[in-house]
């Protein structure tokens, strides 16, 4: 391709021209639709009854709520909403993966944006322009990739030795508030409001990336991270909270590491309950038996969840997250809750 430096330029920005704007769930008093969803039938009577058990979650002083993140969310619109829940006490702790987390939001407190995009391109010229796509959204390779060396400063930063992402995550909170370029973050956020932020799969993200390149560079002596501390954590989450709730956005690892820690208090002698509350919203089938898509009932085989207050949700996260936050958050469910501050006490 003999296109100039320039051409290149331009044809670039011509992709990168219409950023992704974040819903703002409280513009947006969706109670009366839900409640009418409810005297419907098949995922409308899910989901109605999934938002109510998120506000049930809420209500219940004894009860912790765990939010389980899969999927790419906060590319396409939901940062604003979990950054609202964060800040509104809505969620005490967070499980994800390191997408959501890294590439996404934090890529956006450092000052980046993800854009408005389309599946029916040429994937050669994006790659060509240094464009990733995920599915009709674009992101900037080279954006990317500060990103990738703002983690790797990170980690020359700190003592060598090993962290639980939890911890690494929390001095990641630490730099956004110091140089971050957008406010707008759930990491910070987070930092902020004491609430702990668990990437079991770390590495496989853009932290990955530059973890790799700290290392690199510092063989002998490094950080690491630590994802039996991660399960540690949560679980000392779980036995110091008694009752708690999850809602699943998605499945996978995020999932399956939130409800093991009921297994792993029983391992360590602790005698805890199974997850009170239990909300799954996902586009995975359980025929398959893969992880996404096995249902909660399921999980009580195991131990994991109760099946009082469970409800599977069968549709795409950017539709129905929305309904089950916003629904708990106009119904003022968070009003009397107060911060738990487990980050505080790992």
């Amino acid at each position: 391709m003999n296109t100039s430096k320039a051409a290149m330029s331009e044809k670039k920005r011509e992709f990168l021209k219409q950023p992704i704007v974040h819903m703002d769930m409280t513009q947006h008093n969706v109670v009366s639709l839900v409640d009418a969803m409810g005297h419907m039938a098949f995922q409308a009577r899910n989901l109605n009854r999934a938002a109510k058990i998120y506000e049930m979650m809420l209500r219940d002083k004894n009860n912790s709520v765990i939010l389980c993140l899969a999927g790419s969310l906060i590319s396409a619109g939901l940062k604003k909403i979990i950054l609202q829940m964060v800040r509104d006490n809505m969620v005490d702790a967070i499980v994800s993966t390191g997408a959501n987390i890294v590439d996404q939001d934090y890529f956006e407190g450092l000052g980046f944006n993800h854009y408005v995009g389309t599946p029916f391109v040429d994937d050669h010229q994006l790659r060509e322009l240094n464009i990733d796509r995920i599915y009709d959204t674009y992101i900037d390779e080279d954006d990317l990739r500060n990103c990738d060396d703002t983690i790797a400063h990170i980690a020359g930063t700190l003592e060598h030795r090993p962290y639980s992402s939890r911890e690494f995550i929390w001095h990641m909170g630490e730099y956004l508030s110091k140089n971050g370029k957008n406010k707008e973050s759930i990491v910070l956020a987070c930092y902020e409001m004491g609430v702990p932020v668990f990437v079991p799969a770390f590495s496989d993200c853009s932290a990955g990336f530059g973890l790799v390149h700290h290392q690199w560079h510092n063989p002998k002596k490094h950080v690491t991270i630590d994802s039996a501390a991660d399960f540690r954590e949560l679980t000392k989450i779980k036995i110091e909270s008694g009752d708690t709730g999850l809602l699943m956005i998605g499945g996978g690892v995020p999932k399956n590491f939130a409800q093991d820690v009921v297994v792993a208090a029983e391992v360590l002698g602790h005698e805890v309950a199974m997850h009170k509350y239990a909300v799954q919203l996902t586009v995975a089938d359980e025929r398959d038996g893969a992880l996404s898509g096995s249902t909660l009932k399921e999980a009580c085989s195991w131990g994991k969840v109760d099946t009082a207050y469970e409800q599977m949700v069968f549709g795409e996260a950017t539709v129905n997250f929305p309904l089950v936050a916003a629904y708990a958050w106009h119904k003022g469910a968070y009003k009397d809750r107060k911060p738990k501050r487990f980050a505080d006490k790992l």
